[in-house]
């Protein structure tokens, strides 16, 4: 039987960002113990300008760079790297640009100030890891995203991609953090920045687009949820509370691993019966 394949994309892992978090550690280990089990995995976070290149080995991916990204009217180049976790055979994939990338802070300045530009480089990221994974001619069954910034890989797995072959039957599962959220809000503009290929405005809607809000919208995308940490906004446990979706909980310092492996089953086959 073919093996299953489970797309990892996460704002943050470890050991590549300078602080640790619930949140980089679980995009750490997550797809390891997902890849012992003997599923296939990509992982793919931020080519951010603290990440130690030459520390941490990564070199860039020539025939997986070079392809070009609109956003807002402007053309942003795609830059792929790679790099090796060492002793695990595991690798994870870089998603770089100059203008939105290469800063030393990841989503706030040093004096906390979160940057204008966040809405963009969630745009663009989640379009980046969409179009390599096209190019790679990899076949995910289920897209694991962590955090807000990979949240938008719902809204365009249902709308711009819903009928590439690449990406037709997979099944999309989201992890919340409470660490997660932000106070400030994304620009006005964010929903028609969103629009990409064959979508319409229709395609995306979101009011004013502070953090609970944006995860709210994704939460019309998603196929799954994952509470990575308590407490969840109690406006998105609220929605949850009121939807259809699976929600699941646990303990991160317990076993996640288990529990993820009978979600991803478990979606994997109720789209082989409805197929």
């Amino acid at each position: 039987m073919e093996k299953r394949k489970v797309l990892f994309i996460s704002q943050e892992m470890q050991p590549y960002m300078p602080n640790e978090t619930l949140m980089g550690k679980i995009a750490r280990q997550l797809p390891q113990g997902i890849m012992e089990q003997g599923y296939e995995i990509r992982s793919f976070i931020p080519r951010y300008g603290c990440i130690n290149e030459r520390r941490h080995q990564l070199h860039e991916v020539i025939r997986l760079s070079g392809m070009n990204i609109i956003i807002n009217d402007t053309d942003q180049p795609l830059i792929i790297k790679v790099a090796s976790i060492p002793t695990v055979r595991m690798q994870v994939y870089f998603i770089d640009n100059e203008e939105y990338f290469k800063r030393k802070a990841t989503l706030a300045d040093e004096n906390g100030q979160f940057f204008e530009d966040n809405d963009e480089r969630s745009i663009f990221f989640v379009r980046g890891v969409f179009e390599t994974v096209k190019k790679l001619g990899w076949t995910p069954d289920i897209i694991h995203c962590h955090g807000w910034m990979s949240g938008l890989a719902a809204v365009y797995l249902k709308t711009a991609y819903k009928d590439d072959p690449v990406f037709s039957n997979a099944r999309v599962v989201l992890s919340l953090y409470n660490s997660d959220n932000f106070e400030s809000t994304l620009c006005d503009n964010f929903a028609s920045k969103v629009l990409y290929g064959d979508m319409s405005a229709k395609d995306y809607l979101i009011e004013k687009p502070t953090y609970a809000n944006l995860i709210k919208s994704y939460l019309n995308y998603t196929d799954a949820v994952v509470k990575g940490g308590e407490p969840i906004h109690k406006d998105i446990e609220k929605q949850l509370k009121d939807s259809n979706l699976r929600v699941v909980d646990y303990n991160p310092d317990e076993d996640y691993v288990g529990p993820m492996l009978t979600l991803y089953e478990e979606l994997i086959e109720e789209n082989v019966i409805a197929d």
